[in-house]
């Protein structure tokens, strides 16, 4: 009786196997609905698509496609996929509800480019969000690449270029080093990666106390659900509490001064907590780090200016030197007085203007002679 019934219940899952949901490839596009706010000219869609978690698990991200009006050419239109900054953790903080926070839009759109602008998994999907996980938010982005050109009216190809602010200049990175490997199908022409993090333990250590409390905070809960990291390690139950509060809500910029007064009490609690000091907290951040790309990759801009509070000029240029020496092609734009919150508007115009060149075949060149020179001056 008892193999009786274990054979009927393997038959009734064999027989809902059929009517059960397929997982999709990364990068499928699973949704895809015209959506209002588009530039004149221009027609959008949110789209829902399929990418990979940190374990490289099936997941899915939503995002937004943003396309200039009437026939594509007859080879496509290049695609820019848009890399957002901190907009915080939870799945209700999706960061693209207006257009208008994608610099640029406007020049892109009128120079026949197609616009791809990732949510990352976790915000405008279940979360939790992989905050600075770079295999997750690279993932995410080169997938929406790929659910881009599965929408016949915008007429994408498969040829882009990454550009990312701050959290999403570290996902441009990871996606510069994971492009040949996760996604042999796209042809990456050039990256644009604007005061990214590269290694998070020094960007910590020198980040100002508050700054620096809000980003733990931040990376605490995050990797806490994203990787199981217990947080009773580094925080006890009222420090626990309070990274819960501060990290619940949503900022268009939770690095503003009205963010940062609601949350001082973070720099009390956190403000001189090193987790680069404590497992499994180290390994984590190395893992999540990145100190250069190799030859070989897509040619890379890298924008820092020397006012940014948050990511530290020599962190930045450390990598600089270090990708120079791995003999990958670096170009470097210096902004004197620029802010953090401010500087992927600031270079807008350049950077738009650089993925034009790489779009049209123009060799990038490389400013790796200041890094020597540089180097040369130091040790003499």
């Amino acid at each position: 009786m008892k193999n009786a019934v274990m054979r009927w219940l393997v038959l009734v899952s064999l027989l809902h196997l059929g009517s059960a949901p397929a997982i999709a490839a990364p990068g499928k596009l699973l949704e895809a609905i015209a959506s209002e706010g588009a530039p004149a000219g221009a027609k959008a869609w949110r789209i829902r698509y399929e990418t990979t978690d940190v374990d490289g698990d099936p997941t899915q991200s939503t995002g937004v496609v943003i396309a200039p009006d009437g026939p594509s050419p007859v080879q496509g239109r290049e695609v820019v996929a848009w890399a957002h900054g901190t907009v915080g953790i939870d799945p209700a903080c999706t960061p693209i509800r207006t257009l208008d926070r994608i610099p640029g839009l406007a020049d892109m759109l009128g120079r026949g480019w197609v616009v791809v602008a990732s949510d990352y998994p976790g915000l405008g999907t279940r979360g939790p969000h992989a905050y600075l996980a770079g295999d997750a938010t690279a993932a995410a982005l080169l997938d929406s690449v790929r659910a881009a050109t599965a929408i016949p009216a915008a007429g994408a190809n498969r040829s882009f270029a990454v550009w990312g602010h701050s959290q999403g200049g570290h996902a441009a990175l990871f996606s510069a080093q994971r492009a040949r490997s996760y996604a042999p199908d796209l042809q990456l022409q050039g990256v644009v990666a604007v005061s990214p993090p590269t290694d998070l333990a020094a960007n910590m250590q020198r980040a100002d106390a508050t700054v620096r409390g809000l980003l733990t905070a931040f990376t605490a809960r995050s990797w806490s659900k994203v990787y199981g990291a217990d947080l009773s390690t580094i925080a006890n139950r009222t420090t626990r509490g309070v990274i819960e509060r501060a990290t619940s809500g949503c900022e268009g910029d939770p690095f503003s001064a009205a963010a940062l007064v609601r949350l001082l009490r973070l720099r009390a609690r956190l403000g001189s907590l090193d987790l680069s000091g404590r497992a499994p907290w180290d390994g984590l951040m190395a893992r999540n780090s990145i100190t250069a790309l190799a030859a070989g990759s897509a040619p890379l801009l890298l924008v820092q200016s020397d006012a940014d509070g948050l990511v530290a000029t020599p962190v930045t240029w450390n990598f600089f030197e270090q990708t120079c020496k791995r003999g990958a092609a670096v170009n470097y734009l210096r902004l004197p007085d620029t802010g953090h919150a401010t500087t992927a508007i600031a270079s807008a115009d350049r950077a738009i203007a650089w993925i034009a060149e790489r779009f049209s075949g123009q060799p990038a060149g490389s400013d790796c002679g200041l890094a020597m020179r540089a180097g040369s001056a130091a040790s003499g």
